[in-house]
């Protein structure tokens, strides 16, 4: 019984591998925090997520094709060390392809460049008198903020 929730489990996690690698090759990933290769540095840009998405289908993919194979070996195959031995291989094949993908998802990423940051002010900082520069200089003098003054009709 053990053996085949392991088997259901690794097709299962193969099947939704190998969506991740077809969607990832076609570019039609979009970024999320769920699935796909997912650092720092492809979470930078809609760009850097799917280069490294693009880049990491191929391994992600291989990696999802162990997994259905050696869940359905595990699944048909003979109980005793067969299956054990199937179980190590498949578990260990998956991981290792699914790693190496996220690594040069991750490196290509790393190449994209940064898009600039927005300014920290843009001249409307309602309200915080502790950061002048961002205000008009008309604006951070009490005459043109006062409702009685002169100047306002």
């Amino acid at each position: 019984m053990p053996r085949l929730v392991l088997a259901a489990l690794f097709v299962i996690a193969g099947l939704a591998l190998l969506a991740v690698a077809v969607l990832g090759a076609r570019g039609r990933l979009p970024r999320n925090r769920w699935a796909g290769v997912r650092t720092p540095e492809t979470l930078a840009s809609d760009a850097a997520f799917a280069l490294a998405n693009r880049v990491a289908a191929a391994p992600l993919g291989a990696a999802g094709a162990v997994a259905v194979v050696g869940g359905a070996v595990l699944a048909a195959g003979p109980a005793g060390a067969v299956s054990v031995v199937v179980l190590v291989v498949t578990a260990l094949g998956a991981l290792v392809l699914a790693v190496f993908g996220g690594m040069v998802g991750q490196r290509a990423a790393a190449a994209v460049p940064v898009p600039a940051a927005a300014p920290a002010c843009a001249g409307a900082c309602a309200g915080c008198d502790l950061v002048a520069g961002c205000r008009p200089a008309a604006a951070t003098s009490p005459a043109a903020t006062s409702p009685t003054s002169p100047d306002r009709p």
